[in-house]
């Protein structure tokens, strides 16, 4: 069958790129090779919000004291939360389903590739090869967890972020390399039901492409949970011949040998751009990543590639952005659709971390800033001075905001605390408006929400504070 568009991959950029396209009158179908909603709902962002809510859950029980609550006698149930967590993921995989069936999408289940034809080839379970034909093939292939040869992954004593949430038993103790957002959520998570947990970073602090104030601010946090951080660290060997697994772990002192019932590598992804038919198009590729133009157009016409196998952030949002981008651009060309997108900003792609406290942060660090050349105000509020972290017993963290002194632009905000996640959408909407500082005070934020942080820290940067 002749298809308009074929979407290979249904992660949030492949099944947002073929909704779209079924909007604007386009014939198409989708190929997946495992599950719909790829990774992100079936294996990362949905089901790890899962297992982080049951870790707030139980820190709440823990704390139930300093509520005016008793609460005693109470465990995890490690087979209960996985079973709960896959549940999510399973949800919203239906959901997709859904989703296809309401908006006409065939669902063409098998590994998909291209061919020299710039036709798809899918082949199924069963190793039956079926050939599909479209004017426009969208790769979106998605990423896996990063391997690195002296962390080779053996699914059971040292995993990925797959098996991290799948685990048969609760380990006792794991060493997680790496604190990016994977290793700090999954840190977060099993040390909040009581896995003694050591976090091993290479760089000199923790979630390094942060600013470093949110860095210091989730060490301290972390160490005070109880979870061991070593930065400037490496681990060089593993030895998994006993019943866990020892790591030698090279410090500036020396060697330290940990020992742990599970490593977790949260060393970052790879994109999945290996056996999809690149090298049969001579489509270009750099660093392991396909390369693509402001429309996410590769060098050869009619082929695109969106999400993590592109150059760029490799985030959810930033996928399901590219695909309405490259669609509604190839709708333009074609008159289906009225006007050329507007390309994505990268430099204002809000990025969050959901461990507690949470992370969320959009535009430069104060050191990106200042290197940049700007003259700039900072302004930082605590939430220990805010009302709405105060009644639901959240005072960890702040929220940090950055203006060019010259201008009043809004150049960026690092909050860490308390459902920041959930705040962070207002300074990526200022961003794009061009917001100054004084238009965020002439706006009146309501009372008392985590959101008058952000005011109040604008306040701060200007000298006028008035709740500090």
């Amino acid at each position: 069958m002749a298809y308009d568009i074929i979407v290979i991959g249904s992660g949030p950029g492949g099944y947002v790129a073929a909704i779209r396209a079924s909007q604007l009158g386009y014939k198409t179908a989708i190929v997946e090779k495992e599950n719909l909603g790829g990774i992100c709902l079936n294996w990362g962002c949905i089901p790890t919000k899962a297992l982080l809510k049951t870790a707030s859950v139980f820190e709440n029980f823990t704390h139930a004291a300093d509520y005016g609550i008793v609460a005693t006698d109470f465990k995890a149930d490690f087979g209960a939360v996985i079973k709960r967590s896959r549940g999510a993921a399973d949800k919203m995989s239906k959901g997709v389903q859904f989703l296809m069936k309401k908006n006409k999408i065939d669902v063409i289940m098998g590994m998909g590739k291209l061919n020299a034809k710039k036709e798809v080839e899918v082949t199924g379970a069963d190793g039956k090869v079926t050939v599909q034909q479209a004017r426009h093939v969208i790769l979106a292939t998605g990423a896996r967890s990063r391997q690195l040869p002296n962390l080779p992954q053996d699914g059971k004593k040292v995993i990925g972020y797959r098996e991290a949430m799948n685990l048969p038993t609760q380990p006792k103790t794991m060493v997680v390399v790496g604190s990016g957002a994977i290793g700090v959520e999954f840190a977060y998570f099993y040390n909040s039901i009581g896995t003694k947990v050591t976090i091993v970073e290479f760089l000199p602090r923790i979630v390094p492409v942060e600013d470093e104030d949110i860095s210091k601010e989730l060490e301290k946090s972390f160490k005070k949970k109880g979870i061991t951080v070593m930065t400037n660290a490496s681990v060089e060997k593993l030895d998994t011949a006993g019943a866990g697994v020892k790591a030698t772990v090279k410090t500036a002192t020396g060697d330290v040998v940990l020992e742990a019932d599970v490593v977790l590598s949260a060393v970052g992804i790879a994109a999945n751009i290996e056996n999809i038919g690149l090298e049969a198009l001579n489509i270009k590729t750099d660093k392991g990543k396909v390369l693509v133009d402001k429309y996410f157009k590769t060098n050869v016409d009619g082929i695109y590639a969106i999400g993590d196998i592109t150059p760029g952030q490799a985030l959810a949002h930033v996928a399901s952005k590219g695909a309405v981008i490259c669609v509604e651009a190839i709708a333009n060309k074609e008159g289906k659709y009225k006007h050329m997108p507007e390309p994505l900003d990268y430099g204002n792609v809000p990025g969050c971390t959901y461990c507690s406290p949470e992370i969320a942060s959009v535009g430069m660090t104060e050191k990106q800033a200042k290197d940049a050349g700007y003259e700039i105000k900072v302004g930082k509020f605590p939430f220990t001075a805010s009302g709405k972290a105060v009644g639901a017993g959240a005072t960890e963290g702040f929220v940090k905001v950055i203006f060019d002194a010259k201008y009043g632009e809004w150049l960026g905000t690092h909050s860490i605390g308390y459902n920041v996640t959930e705040t962070i959408a207002e300074t990526v909407v200022a961003r794009k408006l061009e917001t100054t500082w004084q238009e965020v005070l002439d706006s009146i934020h309501p009372h008392p929400t985590m959101s008058e942080g952000i005011k109040d820290a604008v306040e701060a940067a200007l000298g006028e504070a008035i709740h500090l």
